[in-house]
């Protein structure tokens, strides 16, 4: 079953602030990386992602910078940023407690 956009461009946010805290990365790492660790439940392709990633930028919890790779082509990096660290936490805290009213109303958990 898919899982419409609407719901997914809700996750976003949470999803690349997650692996971000792990390390830097670039666009379409993160984007293989939501799609391998959710199994291929979420899955963003890049013409969405890089302006949530634009976004998030603006508002400062992520950081991109230009790097060249060893064959010379340029891409941006990501790494979360303090107040991107900061932003993080409470965002957990309001799915969390997401899931858990969808719980006592319809019987949905999460893994």
């Amino acid at each position: 079953m898919a899982i419409r956009a609407n719901v997914k461009r809700g996750s976003a946010e949470l999803a690349i602030l997650a692996l971000l805290e792990g390390g830097a990365l670039h666009g379409y790492e993160i984007a293989k990386r939501i799609d391998a660790e959710s199994q291929g439940v979420l899955r963003f392709n890049l013409a969405s992602l890089y302006p949530m990633l634009y976004a998030m930028e603006r508002h400062g919890w992520i950081k991109g910078e230009w790097q060249v790779t060893a064959h010379a082509r340029k891409r941006r990096c990501y790494r979360l940023t303090a107040a991107g660290k900061k932003h993080l936490a409470p965002l957990r805290a309001e799915w969390r407690l997401f899931f858990q009213a969808l719980q006592r109303l319809a019987g949905v958990g999460h893994a």
